[in-house]
């Protein structure tokens, strides 16, 4: 049982000014495998002092000594990167072998590396005729990250901000808090200066509402739902402050009628069942040729029978459970929301799978004939439901995808890569992935619309962290 009830503030790790200890739970097997406190407005107050008082001598710090320290963070998570892996699976279900040593834990020490190669060569004044631009950091930032790719969320955030040389209060979700006290071990020995970083637990009405509106705090960079954004926003809006919100999506999957079908069914399929469905830019909604409906129904359910769903510490598991319990409630609403809004249910459905007594684990489902005003096709289910639907042409197929409150991903999967090019310049969304392309940590990440404000990852995730002076000059 892990004991995480202290907070790290100003250097130290401090107790919380009132006992509010939370259990946490692995949802593999619905027990406790540590305990948190939950923090108060006046803790964030103490953790946001402690970061501005930092900020003076943080702020002038070299580049180089930046560097330094950034390479410093990376050797010491290395080292700590098996521990990171074990402790996302514990607080969030990510099967141990295939996905928290393979992805999750991982994903974290990208974004240090990349910080570190952009940190290189980014170009923090230049010289405009007898102006003079200066990038300097925002201040004091306040970082809120949710459960499902809690190291990612965190260090996407922490690794840019520790460049550009601002301070940080960092509150992850109380419901995988457990890699947030790794991350501030990790920060700790490798010599991060006292008050440059620091992290408070709590939940959103106490500490995130407490750091959204303090007059202290510069800059606010969320993610998280779309609902909770909104509320983050009007907070911050009091005092005008900087926010960057990455948010929800349910994003479409083109497959062209010259497709490699299986390829491009298959590789959809398993996009989507990746960490239990829970990111926000899964491909939810596959947009089929409707003459190769029945065709493409056969092989995603061929695709998902493949599936290995269970314990998350068997290495032979492929699909972990729901993170936590109200999700799993979530999910399995909108999958008896599916089923009577009368969607064909080719896998999966209602309940957990055989054999699974304990534990918040889902079918992973598969619904076809689903048309784009069904609930389940344009709410974000979070989970591993698939939706498949029919299209005409692909001029119905750009509308289909893009009649959605999101736009946080696209995926297209098509005949050629050119092809592919084509119909992604038509989608309103902040990333397209091409015939099975991954991501690209040096490539900005963020969305259109209701999926967010501002970038992250890569040279553009700096600009969240900075402002811009003209200093200006007679010659």
């Amino acid at each position: 049982m892990r004991d995480y009830t202290n907070f790290y503030i100003d250097g130290a790790w401090v107790a919380p000014l009132q006992a509010r200890p939370m259990a946490v739970i692995n949802p593999a097997t619905e027990h406790a495998v540590g305990t948190i406190s939950i923090g108060s407005a006046a803790d964030a107050d103490r953790a946001v002092l402690a970061a501005r008082k930092a900020f003076a001598a943080q702020s002038v710090m070299p580049v180089a000594q930046r560097q330094e320290l950034l390479q410093s963070v990376i050797a010491v998570y290395k080292r700590r990167m098996d521990d990171v892996a074990l402790a996302v699976s514990q607080e969030m279900g990510a099967p141990l072998e295939k996905l928290a040593k393979r992805a999750q834990a991982p994903s974290g020490l990208g974004h240090f590396i990349v910080a570190s190669k952009v940190l290189a060569e980014f170009e923090f004044e230049r010289q405009q005729k007898t102006t003079r631009i200066v990038r300097e950091p925002v201040g004091v930032c306040a970082l809120i990250t949710p459960w499902n790719w809690p190291m990612n969320q965190m260090t996407c955030k922490i690794a840019p901000a520790l460049a550009t040389g601002c301070t940080m209060v960092l509150k992850p979700s109380e419901l995988a808090p457990l890699s947030a006290y790794i991350l501030a071990e990790i920060l700790h020995e490798a010599g991060v200066p006292a008050g440059v970083f620091n992290l408070v637990n709590g939940d959103g009405p106490g500490v995130g509402a407490a750091l959204s509106c303090h007059p202290e705090v510069d800059m606010v960079s969320f993610t998280g739902s779309t609902r909770a954004g909104v509320l983050i926003s009007k907070a911050a809006a009091e005092t005008v402050k900087k926010v960057a919100l990455e948010l929800g999506g349910k994003s479409a999957n083109i497959i062209t009628d010259d497709a490699d079908l299986a390829a491009a069914v298959k590789h959809g399929v398993m996009s989507m069942m990746t960490n239990t469905g829970q990111s926000c830019n899964a491909p939810s909604r596959m947009l089929v040729p409707a003459a190769k409906l029945a065709e493409a129904e056969a092989l995603a359910a061929a695709t998902v029978a493949k599936i290995k769903v269970g314990d998350p510490e068997n290495a032979e598991t492929t699909m972990g459970p729901l993170a936590n319990e109200a999700q799993f409630g979530r999910v399995q609403k909108m999958i008896q929301r599916g089923i009577d809004e009368g969607a064909k249910v080719v896998a999966g459905g209602v309940g957990k799978p055989a054999g699974l007594e304990a534990g918040y684990f889902a079918q992973p489902t598969i619904f076809s004939n689903v048309n784009n005003q069904m609930d389940i096709a344009r709410q974000e289910i979070f989970g591993p439901v698939l939706c498949m639907i029919p299209y005409a042409g692909i001029d119905e197929a750009v509308a289909i995808a893009n009649d959605t409150p999101y736009g946080l991903s696209g995926y297209v999967y098509a005949a050629t890569p050119d092809a592919a090019r084509v119909i992604a310049a038509r989608l309103r969304t902040g990333n397209v992935h091409l015939n099975g392309a991954g991501g690209d940590n040096f490539a900005p990440f963020g969305g259109y619309k209701q999926s967010g404000l501002g970038r992250e990852w890569g040279a553009l995730g700096f600009e969240e962290f900075l402002e811009t002076k003209a200093v200006f000059s007679v010659s």
